[in-house]
């Protein structure tokens, strides 16, 4: 299994496809480990293209804690970390909401690392948008579970309120929160993440320095971070382009992979021959 060290922090992470194809680092939102990126998706970028590398962040998965105080531009670093233990120079970097923020970052303090950035169900810190309807918020700030069951009973009301609706497989999704569970269950490393992310502030300035190409994704029916995060987010990268995804939610289930897959890997494919010119 490999490991990878950022200073006192051990990062686990995988690697599907061939090494001579671009990289595509997948970053993982609050709480999720990488195995949230499922290994069929995985499987279709590789094959749109893409090396792919999904890893556990920092309080998550297999990877180590991380001490109290720490911040976004630490958990990029990790990532950073990651693609330097696999010689990756420039990666596609894809972050779903907290993974977005984390993305977000990589792209402001490392610009020579990123090939293109694709900022996923996320938001720049601003408190006037992307904020959470109440009912979502409520359950967002619900104290880890400490039980197998409550873990499962917990992602799936989740699900029922920021999922994307109509396209929630409860019995899958059931699956997963076990698998997860079973695999690392670290509702302190949670409660870290999400302190990581308020103490960042509005990135909406530094976003503005932004030299990568850039597209936004978010989804219509997202209740846990409002689409107008996702549009301040374009609106505050030089370029970047905006795209709405009809009736997807706080999540991304396997009917709009093939769409994921798609937006990224032209994206990715317009980044390079844009490098070559």
């Amino acid at each position: 299994m490999p490991y990878c060290q950022a200073g006192e922090i051990t990062l686990y992470y995988e690697v599907f496809g061939d090494r001579n194809r671009p990289t595509l680092v997948l970053i993982n939102g609050l709480s999720n480990q990488c195995i949230h990126y499922r290994d069929e998706l995985c499987v279709l970028f590789v094959a749109a293209g893409f090396r792919v590398i999904r890893l556990d962040n920092r309080d998550t998965g297999l990877s180590s804690d991380g001490p109290e105080g720490y911040g976004l531009s630490d958990m990029a670093a990790d990532v950073v970390a990651v693609l330097d233990d696999v010689g990756c120079q420039r990666a596609h970097v894809f972050g779903v909401s907290l993974g977005g923020m984390i993305a977000q970052t990589i792209a402001i303090e490392h610009p020579n690392r990123v090939a293109s950035l694709i900022s996923v169900m996320s938001t720049t810190g601003d408190p006037d948008v992307g904020q959470p309807t109440p009912q979502a918020k409520a359950l967002l700030l619900t104290p880890g579970a400490t039980g197998r069951e409550e873990a499962i009973a917990q992602h799936l009301a989740g699900q029922r309120v920021w999922g994307s609706p109509g396209y929630v497989d409860e019995e899958s999704q059931a699956a997963l929160a076990g698998l997860a569970f079973d695999r690392a269950s670290r509702p302190a490393g949670v409660a870290r993440q999400y302190r990581a992310a308020r103490r960042d502030g509005s990135r909406t300035a530094r976003l503005a320095r932004v030299q990568a190409p850039t597209v936004v994704i978010h989804g219509t029916a997202d209740t846990l971070i409002d689409p107008s995060g996702g549009r301040r987010t374009a609106e505050a990268i030089p370029g970047a382009r905006l795209i709405l995804i009809e009736g997807m939610g706080h999540d991304y289930p396997e009917h709009f992979w093939p769409r994921l897959v798609l937006e990224t890997a032209t994206h990715a494919l317009e980044s390079e021959a844009e490098g070559t010119t």
